[in-house]
């Protein structure tokens, strides 16, 4: 048996081949970044053996830096089989005391790990679970840069009109962003023209403020404590458009998302309380649920089961999550935990129960989404509707 080990970085990769006896084949090799570098490992590796079944080539999982090299691998039908960097830490520790790490080092121990360790290669995600990871993890970053500038437009409106917010009950509005990037301080808005601010606000609030709404929060400007610099007026109005092109952008996103689980079609939308985005990052996180054989497998993966301490006599019996896994995924359900137990009525018995036996709001949540999970994999594995 042929091994390969390479250490992936940004510009270049660090490779070693071995035999199933551990004889160097090829000692530590640097290769760059680029199509010349691959190809100069292939025919390293074919030079060791040209019978791709005696051939186990190992990589850790760094986010993208090992993307490019393992499709290169996987579409020249190597066996490739992705480590995760924990395992490799964890293996490394328990076969030496010395706190050593190096690239060099790292080759070895993902050799040693392909000899000895009950790996499973690398399959490669259907292009529609891939697509789906990269669009909803976008949306991901996106949502949350527009959460952070809304916190932003909040404070600089408690200081440009307090006023307002008590008006509308929500400045997080379009009509609100456009009241105040057309007139961005209480002073402007209290000049303004009374049919320009009630034709800007009927447009914008696709009728839902008329005349009457806007000669409540012209007076209210005229009447207000506010203060405005030129600064905080510049700050406000490019906040506001950084929200609205975000805002758009992720509508573009959650389009593509929709056309693409509806290609799917998978059950999970029929549960209450789940939306398409939820399902889509779900399906996203956790690819093909036949390659789990049971749904702790996935909470596993999720980072959702609790961690186990057991010595002698004493054994922990309440386990903090151990929170490693994807974060997208735990995120997500959460979140839909919280959904489902507000409209379907059996998940929200279930928090209920949970309630009533002392546990934290956060802790009932959590058991509700293992339940959730459970009741997921159920559906995907007979591709069957929710039924109660």
């Amino acid at each position: 048996m042929i091994l390969v080990g390479i250490d992936v970085a940004k510009n270049k990769h660090d490779c070693l081949i071995t035999n199933s006896d551990g004889e160097i084949l090829a000692n530590s090799f640097t290769i760059p970044n680029s199509l010349e570098g691959f190809q100069s490992l292939c025919s390293k590796i074919l030079a060791c053996s040209t019978n791709d079944s005696q051939i186990k080539i190992g990589l850790e999982a760094t986010g993208h830096y090992s993307n490019n090299i393992s499709e290169f691998l996987l579409n020249k039908n190597f066996p490739v089989f992705i480590i995760n960097p924990l395992h490799t830490s964890l293996y490394r520790k328990s076969q030496s005391f010395r706190k050593t790490k190096t690239d060099k080092l790292d080759t070895h121990t993902i050799c040693s790990m392909l000899q000895t360790q009950k790996l499973t290669p690398y399959a490669p995600v259907s292009y529609h679970s891939q697509e789906l990871k990269s669009l909803t993890r976008y949306r991901f970053r996106l949502v949350d840069e527009c959460s952070k500038l809304k916190v932003s437009f909040s404070r600089l409106m408690t200081i440009i009109f307090p006023e307002l917010e008590p008006i509308v009950k929500n400045i997080q509005v379009n009509s609100v962003y456009h009241l105040m990037k057309k007139w961005p301080s209480a002073k402007e808005i209290s000049k303004c023209h009374l049919s320009t601010l009630t034709n800007l606000l009927i447009t914008n609030s696709k009728g839902h403020y008329r005349m009457e709404k806007a000669i409540i929060i012209r007076d209210a400007a005229k009447n207000s404590i506010g203060t405005c610099t030129p600064m905080q007026s510049l700050e406000l109005v490019q906040t506001i458009d950084r929200i609205l092109l975000l805002r758009s952008q992720i509508s573009v996103i959650e389009e593509n998302i929709e056309c693409i689980m509806k290609q799917i079609d998978s059950p999970m939308t029929t549960i209450p309380g789940i939306s398409t985005q939820t399902a889509a990052v779900i399906y996203a996180e956790v690819g093909d649920f036949s390659r789990f054989s049971s749904a702790e497998k996935i909470l596993a993966f999720a980072g959702m089961e609790p961690s186990v301490y057991q010595s002698g006599e004493y054994s922990s019996t309440h386990g903090k999550m151990v929170k490693r896994g994807s974060k997208y995924l735990r995120r997500t359900l959460f979140l839909a935990a919280e959904n489902v137990s507000h409209r379907e009525p059996s998940f929200a018995a279930y928090l209920a129960k949970k309630r009533s036996e002392g546990k934290h709001y956060n802790v009932a949540i959590s058991h509700v989404a293992k339940k959730l999970l459970r009741t997921i994999y159920a559906m995907e594995e007979k591709h069957q509707a929710y039924h109660a």
